[in-house]
C-alpha cells in the first residue's frame, strides 16, 4: 500500500451542473470572485457581485431581498465621508465624488442584476464570517465600514439560529419568482483574522453549522461545495496561501476552480470552454508584426472559429475579442 502525503477531501455528486446554457449569479466574500471570474474569463453567463463584495450572511440575504423587490437608491441612501459618497450596502467600488455617478452606478447594476436573478439557473453564495457591524444611527448592518469609525458601529457576531431563519424565509422568496433555481453555498477559506485565530474560527463554524441546516430543510435545489474543507483539510499548507499568509494563492484557487469546474459543471460545456480558452488566449497574444499573410491567416481562422461557437451557444459572447481582432462587433 503506497502511502498517503494528503489528505483528500471527497467532493459530493451534484444531481444538477451548470454550463454555458444556464445563467448563474455569484455573491459574496472575494472568493466568490475568485471562482466566478475563471467563469467569466470562459465566457460562461455570470453575474458576479452586483453588490460588490460582501462578507457576512445578512449584508447578502439583504442584497438578495433588494435585487427581488427591485429596489431603487436615492440620495438619503447614501453617506458622504472623506469626499467620497458611500452605500452601506456596497463595496468602495460604487463610490464617487459625485453622488450622482454613485446612484446612476448602483441602480444600472440593480436593474441588470434584479431581472439576471429571476431567470438564473445557478446561484452560488459564499460565507466570509459571521461577524457584522451594525451602523449606530441608522441601526442598519453594513456590508462595508468604508472607513469610518469603528466608534460609529456596533459589532457582533450572527448566531447560527439568526442564519438559519433568515435564510429560510429568503429561499421560499427566491422560489416564489425563481422556482428552478439552483443554489450552491461555499464558505471562504481566507481567514478574517481582525479578531483573532480564536474568533475566526468560531465564525467560520457558525457559517458551517447554519448551512448544514439550510440545506437539511430547504434540501432540495440545495447544496454545499466543500471550498473551505479542500484548503484547510487538503492543501493545509502556507506555500498555498498569498504573501499575507490569509488569502489563498492563485495555485490554490486553480485547484479549487479544478474541483468546482469537474463537479458542477457539464462535460460538454467544459469540452467547448476548451475551444473559447483558445480564443481568449489567441486575443490576450500581442503579435510581433499584424502585416503578414501568417498572420491574415490566423484572423481567418479566429473569425471562422468565433462564428461556429456563437452559433452553437447564444450565451457567448466574443464581443470584445472581436473588437481587437478585426475592429469591430461585426
Amino acid at each position: 500500500m503506497e502511502p498517503k502525503f494528503r489528505t483528500e477531501v471527497k467532493i459530493p455528486e451534484f444531481r444538477y451542473k451548470t454550463g454555458y446554457a444556464h445563467q448563474n449569479m455569484f455573491l459574496g466574500s472575494c472568493f466568490t470572485e475568485n471562482i466566478g471570474s475563471r467563469m467569466a474569463v470562459l465566457k460562461y453567463p455570470v453575474d458576479i457581485n452586483p453588490f460588490g463584495i460582501l462578507y457576512n450572511p445578512e449584508s447578502v440575504a439583504n442584497s438578495l431581498k433588494m435585487l427581488l423587490n427591485g429596489r431603487k437608491f436615492s440620495l438619503t441612501d447614501l453617506v458622504h465621508h472623506e469626499g467620497l459618497w458611500h452605500s452601506f450596502s456596497h463595496h468602495g467600488r460604487f463610490s464617487s465624488e459625485d453622488a450622482n455617478v454613485t446612484l446612476q452606478q448602483i441602480n444600472e447594476r440593480l436593474e441588470y442584476s434584479s431581472a439576471f436573478l429571476k431567470t438564473a439557473g445557478f446561484l452560488f453564495i459564499t460565507f466570509g464570517t459571521a461577524r457584522v457591524y451594525k451602523h449606530k444611527k441608522s441601526g442598519e448592518t453594513v456590508a462595508n465600514c468604508h472607513k469610518i469609525p469603528d466608534s460609529e458601529f456596533i459589532r457582533s457576531r450572527l448566531t447560527v439560529d439568526e442564519i438559519v431563519a433568515e435564510y429560510l424565509r429568503l429561499i421560499d422568496e427566491i422560489r416564489a419568482v425563481n422556482p428552478s433555481i439552483k443554489i450552491i453555498f461555499t464558505v471562504s477559506p481566507i481567514r478574517h483574522w481582525k479578531d483573532g485565530a480564536v474568533e475566526n474560527q468560531l465564525s467560520k463554524a457558525t457559517l458551517l453549522l447554519a448551512i448544514d441546516e439550510i440545506i437539511h430543510s430547504r434540501g432540495e435545489n440545495c447544496a454545499y461545495f466543500p471550498a473551505y474543507e479542500l484548503v484547510m483539510d487538503e492543501l493545509r499548507d502556507y506555500r498555498f496561501y498569498a504573501p499575507d499568509m490569509l488569502h489563498i494563492s492563485d495555485v490554490a484557487i486553480d485547484f479549487i476552480w479544478n474541483k468546482f469546474e469537474n463537479a458542477l459543471i457539464d462535460a460538454e460545456s467544459r469540452q467547448i470552454s476548451v475551444r473559447v480558452q483558445k480564443i481568449v488566449q489567441a486575443a490576450n497574444h500581442r503579435p510581433f508584426n499584424k502585416n503578414t499573410p501568417e498572420y491574415s491567416r490566423f484572423l481567418l481562422q479566429m473569425q471562422e472559429h468565433i462564428n461556429n461557437l456563437e452559433k452553437e451557444f447564444k450565451n457567448i459572447d466574443f464581443t470584445g475579442e472581436k473588437v481587437y481582432f478585426f475592429g469591430s462587433e461585426k
